[in-house]
C-alpha cells in the first residue's frame, strides 16, 4: 500500500463549527492543486459538515481514519476549486 504524501497539516481539536471549515478552507486557499492537506477534527458536528462542505468547495477526500478518542483524521487533496456538481 502507497503511503500518501502529505503536504500540510492542521489540528482542529476542539475548534468548532464553522470555525473548523474556515480555516480548512483558508489552508486549502494556500496550497497548490493536487496537494495533500491532514485535518484533524472531532466527531459529530464537524465530521457531518467539514467533509461535506470542502466536497462542495471541489476538493476531494481521498483519506478519513478514525482516531483514538473522538477524532477523525482527513485527508484532502485541493482541487481545482470547481463547484462539485
Amino acid at each position: 500500500m502507497t503511503e500518501i504524501k502529505v503536504d500540510d497539516r492542521l489540528d482542529l481539536k476542539g475548534v468548532v463549527c464553522p470555525i473548523n471549515f474556515v480555516k480548512t478552507k483558508l489552508k486549502l486557499e494556500e496550497m497548490q492543486d493536487g496537494q495533500v492537506l491532514e485535518v484533524i477534527i472531532d466527531d459529530g458536528e464537524p465530521m457531518q459538515n467539514v467533509p461535506r462542505s470542502i466536497k462542495e468547495e471541489g476538493h476531494k477526500i481521498i483519506k478519513v481514519e478514525k482516531l483514538s478518542g473522538n477524532s477523525f483524521r482527513l485527508l484532502i487533496k485541493k482541487g481545482g476549486g470547481n463547484l462539485a456538481r
